[in-house]
């Protein structure tokens, strides 16, 4: 590692990626570029799994393997794109959530090529706001506060993502609290136990200021989950059913392009009502533009990257770039591609340029011919990872006025729904919503942009979606 912390970069690549203008390092890019890889690469098992998990109107399913590559393709493609054009340590793949709703809320109502079409509109519809200006110019309209409270929700949602990925936080049925430790309340079971030293070791190289230390806890911690595994008699669902710390049966993999192109445009409107797409299209927008605009404001805060006014640098381009990744992910039949807040991991390692996309473009591109080697990173490995993050993101808290209710309210309603509702759509929205509230029943009502008004509205149907259709007869 010394190796790449004192390698400076050439001329021309330090130019275009500003690397140095930014206080970083080539070596500090690289491991970046690495943590962030390894915090996303649960991803490329994922969403295979939701997808493949449903079946359309016709009961037909999609193919893991098939989703596995286009997957690793997209995230591959638009993460690159992102390092170059917007220069920006900000890595994409196959959204969260996003490809649930699509799986389970698109597909029984049509074809798999009618819902990727949808997607493929949605991400189009995202390019067009973005080239107009319009997207930009709703997250310029959002008080600092706020995208503090952001950021630092998100870091709590993605600490929880952490712990219930690993197993140490389950949801149980009543009359049990909702959440527990375990599900039983009691600590049991090797991989929890993986998971316990691998926070612990991160947080005390953390402590120790170690360069490279989550990346050093991710690769650590995979190597004690496969001697572990090794050695005790574990069952493969013990590690959370997505990835299995043991050698794989196989290194190389020859992937199969089978279900790029493979959507409709407009074979939805045929399945179903004018309106019904409408909403579904709608709901997906919401989802999409607010995810990318909190997960956007969060890293590049995190990075030190915001202007003297909160702005985020390259903002046009970084939308254009996530809105195509959007509609990307539809042509290709991998869901809607967005920007991840799993950054965060690399931006804790130093990473501060496109550069680190690169990086983690390349190792994508690879898991596209290695892709058994997806699958050796527990859940258990990198979710110590995700919590660590979490901490970190936390400092932003400081920059939230908590003397003024009329934003501290917002601000708090913001950094607790999103975990409480495992959503980042949600606790955005629920800050909206409050911000306009108070500032209307205090009679500040000039400190309210006019794009919040808007947006403020938006999110209110939004929460309000499924009363509007049973009034209004949609099925």
């Amino acid at each position: 590692m010394p190796p790449l912390r004192s390698a400076a970069p050439p001329a021309g690549l330090d130019r275009f990626f500003r690397i140095t203008e930014r206080g970083s390092t080539l070596g500090r890019e690289i491991r970046g570029g690495l943590a962030t890889f390894f915090t996303m690469a649960y991803i490329l098992v994922l969403n295979p799994a939701i997808l493949s998990g449903a079946t359309d109107v016709n009961g037909d399913r999609l193919a893991p393997d098939q989703l596995l590559t286009v997957t690793a393709l997209t995230a591959a493609v638009m993460t690159v794109l992102m390092g170059i054009t917007a220069n920006l340590p900000l890595a994409l793949a196959a959204g969260l959530g996003i490809n649930a709703m699509v799986a389970y809320q698109f597909a029984p109502r049509m074809t798999w090529d009618d819902a990727m079409g949808l997607v493929v509109i949605e991400g189009l519809i995202l390019c067009a706001l973005s080239a107009t200006g319009l997207r930009e110019a709703v997250m310029h309209a959002i008080p600092n506060a706020l995208k503090q409270a952001i950021g630092v929700g998100i870091g709590l949602f993605i600490a929880l993502i952490g712990f219930v990925n690993a197993g140490f936080t389950v949801g149980v049925a009543p009359p049990s609290p909702p959440l527990s430790m375990a599900g039983t309340g009691e600590l049991h079971g090797w991989p929890i136990a993986v998971f316990c030293v691998g926070l612990l070791l991160t947080f005390a190289l953390l402590a120790r200021r170690v360069k490279g230390a989550i990346l050093i806890s991710i690769v650590a911690t995979t190597v004690l989950a496969i001697v572990v595994n090794a050695v005790a008699d574990i069952a493969d669902e013990a590690w959370g059913g997505n990835a299995v710390p043991e050698a794989p049966d196989e290194v190389v993999a020859t992937p199969d392009f089978g279900l790029l192109g493979n959507f409709s445009l407009f074979g939805a409107f045929a399945e179903l009502s004018f309106l019904t797409v409408v909403l579904l299209i709608f709901t997906l927008f919401l989802t999409d533009f607010f995810d990318t605009m909190g997960t956007a404001v969060a890293v590049t805060s995190e990075a030190g990257l915001l202007d003297e006014r909160g702005r985020v640098p390259r903002l046009g381009r970084l939308l254009f770039v996530d809105g195509l990744a959007a509609a990307a992910g539809g042509a290709a039949s991998a869901s809607s591609n967005t920007s991840y807040i799993e950054s965060a991991a690399g931006v804790g390692e130093g990473a501060r340029t496109g550069f680190a996309n690169l990086v983690t473009g390349g190792l994508f591109a690879l898991a596209l011919f290695f892709s058994p080697l997806a699958a050796v990173v527990p859940a258990q490995a990198a979710a110590p990872a995700l919590v660590a993050v979490g901490f970190l993101m936390m400092a932003q808290v400081a920059g939230v006025d908590w003397t003024d209710p009329t934003v501290a309210i917002p601000a708090f309603a913001t950094i607790v729904v999103m975990p409480f509702t495992y959503s980042i759509t949600n606790g955005i929205g629920a800050g909206f919503v409050m911000f306009v509230l108070l500032k209307l029943v205090t009679g500040r009502v000039r400190e309210i942009p006019w794009l919040l008004w808007i947006t403020a509205a938006l999110f209110t149907i939004y929460f309000a979606i499924d009363p509007i259709e049973q009034v209004l007869g949609v099925n």
